[in-house]
């Protein structure tokens, strides 16, 4: 089957969770706003196509069915894609793991927008100093020291104790962390040998490195959710 990808061009965004596995495991998929424009985002959002409807992308259409959110997308893939195992406890855990990764990311987009999605940047910024302090110096130590025992009380090498999409999502996570807070991230270093011996194994995946390699991988940047703005990445 080919699948057909929906998220908005130029940026990554939620939609690379998504990318990652996909590419990760070869499949056959179009990257279709990336291709034909975000116009093509737009008639399932108003309605004017069958299936489910999506309140935004990313959104995954496999044949007739259409599916959306980050994580019901990866839920619905992962065991197609042979990126989660069989066993269903161990599924649900994946599941559980990456909606724990969706709470991340959500707080991670409202440093930069902690009052309004609709203002820009430079409208919110003292509050945006604020939130992005709290972040620094207790969500992402407190969500990351998550992740790191989740490695320890797996096999210290996955999430689930074999190679799955979980592990693809906390590649994405620290890469963009790394962007986006470059000073907090140094000084979690030392804390985060897991979580670190991770990011460079998935780098080295055969695919992902041809991935990465390549102009299919967007660079991070100030559109997206992983935002690098020198002032909320202070010292203090």
């Amino acid at each position: 089957m080919r699948y057909q990808l929906f998220y908005w061009s130029g940026i990554q965004g939620h939609g690379e969770f998504v990318r990652l596995a996909l590419e990760d495991a070869g499949a056959d998929y179009a990257d279709v706003a990336h291709e034909r424009g975000d116009a093509t985002i737009m008639p399932f959002l108003e309605g004017a196509r069958a299936g489910a409807l999506p309140f935004a992308p990313p959104f995954l259409k496999a044949g007739r069915t259409v599916i959306a959110q980050t994580a019901a997308i990866l839920l619905y893939l992962a065991p197609r894609l042979k990126l989660v195992p069989a066993v269903a406890a161990a599924r649900l855990y994946a599941h559980q793991l990456q909606l724990t990764i969706a709470d991340l990311v959500a707080e991670v987009h409202d440093t930069h927008h902690p009052i309004a999605s609709s203002l820009y940047y430079e409208d919110q910024r003292a509050a945006a100093r604020q939130r992005a302090k709290d972040f620094r110096q207790h969500r992402m130590p407190k969500y990351l020291d998550y992740f790191e025992n989740v490695l320890v009380r797996s096999d210290g090498r996955h999430a689930l104790s074999a190679h799955s999409y979980v592990d693809l999502s906390l590649f994405q996570i620290m890469s963009g962390l790394e962007y986006a807070f470059p000073l907090g991230m140094h000084r979690l270093h030392r804390k985060l040998p897991h979580l670190h011996a991770l990011v460079a194994q998935i780098a080295e995946r055969p695919r992902i490195a041809a991935y990465l390699a390549s102009p299919r991988r967007l660079a991070f940047n100030e559109d997206g959710i992983f935002r690098h703005y020198p002032e909320l990445d202070a010292a203090r």
